[in-house]
């Protein structure tokens, strides 16, 4: 459990938070929304922290008796919203969760939180049923909706929310994280910095992950190897990598930066632009053998094997058509 502080990045996100405390203009409705794993609940946590520490207004101070209580997960003023059906967020939950016990004074602090996590599971009723609170809330009630898909909600309850929505990092913020808590080689740090697309929790699962690290062997060892295959043996391989329970999509996106990094490398000759630095002697030597057209052909293969795969397209034919062009170029 952290505060503001502690959270990698979302500058903007932590400084309208920390100011609506400092000042006193907290809303009383949030909605958090962000990819899965780009720290959705650790802002909440700390925004939740800091709104009920006795000490400070910046930052929880972790030693008052409401940040214990919050660290140990039992604050009586800080209610999590569970729901009893999987998938789904019903109407009785909010009613039963929000609604009836909206009126019950907070017991310690000042505010009384409800957190609500997957809040895209909400059903059309639910969503309504929370409205009514949004709208005319008790002066102490705050409530914060965490969601990958804001998309999900009534507009109405769009229009009263504070939104505030989590960007990608950079991917130099991830990698330095990944190196400097997780001790990870910086060659190692920047492909899963890379990989996440500047999600942080993402990168750390990655870095933890053993089918990651089978995926990374396997499809760059298929890469180093393409001229030297014929196209039923490509096929066998990546026929073998999905019995591996590896996901052929982030296989083609590991695909993606491979030929990225070479077409990078071709243009600027600095290494520093590399994801790839362990595999630089490769690098260079495909850079030599291969056009600026031939890599962009390739980068559009990709791409367009994904869509066919999307579309249910005979799966071989498209992967066939992705590998073709790759031995080709």
């Amino acid at each position: 459990m952290s505060g503001f502080h502690d959270i990698i990045g979302h500058e903007k996100v932590k400084e309208h938070l920390q100011r609506a405390i400092e000042y006193h203009r907290v809303s009383h409705a949030y909605i958090l929304s962000g990819e899965e794993g780009m720290g959705r609940k650790t802002l909440a946590k700390a925004f939740a922290m800091t709104l009920l520490c006795e000490k400070s207004d910046k930052e929880p101070c972790m030693q008052c008796h409401s940040c214990k209580q919050i660290l140990s997960g039992n604050h009586p003023d800080v209610i999590w919203v569970s729901h009893e059906k999987p998938g789904t967020i019903g109407v009785d939950d909010i009613r039963l969760q929000v609604n009836d016990t909206v009126q019950i004074k907070p017991y310690n602090g000042g505010y009384k939180i409800y957190m609500i996590d997957e809040a895209e599971k909400m059903t059309v009723q639910a969503q309504n049923a929370l409205l009514k609170t949004i709208e005319e809330p008790p002066a102490y009630v705050v409530i914060i909706l965490m969601t990958t898909n804001q998309e999900a909600f009534l507009p109405t309850i769009l229009s009263r929310c504070i939104q505030l929505k989590l960007r990608p990092l950079k991917d130099a913020v991830v990698s330095a994280y990944l190196t400097e808590s997780m001790e990870l080689p910086e060659s190692k740090a920047d492909v899963y910095a890379a990989f996440a697309r500047g999600n942080l929790g993402k990168a750390i699962n990655l870095a933890t992950s053993e089918k990651f690290a089978l995926l990374y062997r396997e499809v760059l060892t298929l890469l180093k190897n393409i001229k030297e295959m014929d196209i039923p043996m490509l096929l066998d391989y990546i026929r073998k990598l999905q019995e591996d329970e590896l996901d052929l999509y982030e296989c083609l996106d590991f695909m993606q930066l491979w030929y990225r990094d070479i077409l990078m490398f071709k243009v600027t000759k600095d290494i520093n632009t590399l994801i790839f630095k362990d595999e630089y002697s490769v690098v260079s030597g495909l850079c030599q053998r291969s056009s600026y057209e031939g890599l962009e052909q390739i980068l559009s293969a990709i791409e367009k094997a994904k869509v066919r795969l999307e579309a249910n397209v005979n799966k071989d034919l498209a992967l066939e058509l992705m590998l073709l062009t790759m031995k080709e170029n």
